[in-house]
């Protein structure tokens, strides 16, 4: 998987900018603000359709403008695919693929694997559980589109009977077999859902460990434990057992939305008893492990976005993430950096090619 060249416009603090990578390392280096992470979820928008840093596609229009356009073309499986996405002001996103429109945006998602490492995903340690379920759905989502249209589903028919029960209260009178109706729907998704998150926990947890390991001086075991009531055999009844409290709450109680993934070292809590570098470390080793699955998966190496990696880990970190980029383990990279001379240092000792981007008020001023 090697993406080519990049052309954006009106994206962000992107007025117009063409850009033309090295098919091994490529840096995009500057002041902050000067639009280096914004040609990452760029990259990001052209695999997932969305952006990693705004929920709202309106946000990617610059600034007195009424539409961006951006443009990637890709070598994927030694064939070329350009994959065009625009979204004018009050009208639908739009996405092309060699220049067919693709019908259905989910459709899309799979066809680039792409890994990224940003300095606030630390937050899927520490924050709530839907982060937790939106990463590991999304990184699902990117290995089996049947999982996608699943979980679609599911969300689809979860709004349904909320909005049902939220009714009920409104109105007083119950339409049980309607409620009946949902209820069997979300039941068998949650089973099947759930049984391919927990074969992907199986399959990650020894990925995990083993690049804990690489980038760890630390001997500590690290593991995830899959948190979920859909694998009960008695799932059911526990669901239909709380359908009072549904009433009461006029929300859903039961169903993988109520999943979660516990982080573990040694057995304990990874937000309680990790320290800070030993939940960095686990985090880049969680990222790298998805590496790992996409590449078994699609049987190339996906894009590895590292967005300002350089300024949240120590030298030693730094030093053991380097040896694995110099020994092969990924293919093309793309790197942020607010300090060039640091970047340089780093980069220069890697057995590979480099190409830097100086980019300033969303220009690149050299390359």
């Amino acid at each position: 998987m090697i993406l080519e060249s990049l052309d954006l416009i009106q994206f962000k603090n992107h007025l117009k900018t063409k850009l033309s990578f090295s098919r091994q390392i490529n840096c995009l280096v500057g002041r902050n603000g000067s639009g280096k992470t914004n040609v990452l979820d760029a990259i990001h928008y052209l695999s997932l359709t969305k952006s990693f840093l705004q929920a709202s596609d309106a946000l990617q229009v610059q600034h007195g403008t009424d539409f961006f356009t951006i443009k990637g073309v890709f070598e994927v499986e030694s064939s070329t695919l350009e994959v065009r996405c625009s979204l004018e002001v009050g009208k639908k996103k739009q996405l092309f693929q060699n220049g067919k429109a693709v019908e259905k945006i989910s459709d899309h998602v799979g066809k680039i694997p792409l890994v990224l490492i940003a300095p606030d995903d630390t937050e899927l340690i520490k924050g709530g559980s839907e982060g937790r379920r939106k990463f590991f759905d999304g990184l699902l989502a990117q290995l089996d589109r049947g999982y996608l249209e699943q979980l679609i589903r599911y969300h689809h028919y979860l709004k349904q009977r909320n909005a049902l029960l939220k009714q009920f209260s409104e109105t007083g009178r119950r339409d049980l077999t309607m409620l009946g109706a949902y209820d069997e729907e979300l039941i068998s998704l949650s089973q099947q859902l759930a049984q391919r998150r927990a074969g992907l926990m199986e399959e990650i947890a020894p990925l995990v460990q083993a690049y804990y390991e690489a980038l760890s001086t630390g001997r500590e075991k690290v593991s995830l434990s899959y948190e979920t009531e859909a694998l009960r055999d008695d799932f059911h009844v526990y669901f239909q057992g709380l359908r009072q409290k549904d009433f009461a709450t006029k929300n859903s109680n039961a169903g993988i939305h109520k999943d979660d993934v516990d982080f573990q070292i040694d057995r304990h809590p990874l937000r309680k008893l990790g320290s800070q570098g030993q939940q960095k470390s686990f985090i880049i080793a969680l990222k790298l492990a998805q590496f790992s699955l996409f590449e078994k998966a699609k049987e190339e190496k996906p894009l590895l976005l590292l967005d300002d990696i350089f300024d949240k880990l120590d030298e030693e970190r730094i030093a053991k993430l380097m040896q694995l980029v110099s020994q092969g383990t990924f293919g093309q990279l793309f790197l942020t950096d607010a300090r060039p001379e640091r970047s340089k240092e780093i980069l220069s000792a890697l057995d590979a090619e480099v190409v830097f981007f100086y980019l300033e008020d969303g220009h690149v001023i050299q390359s």
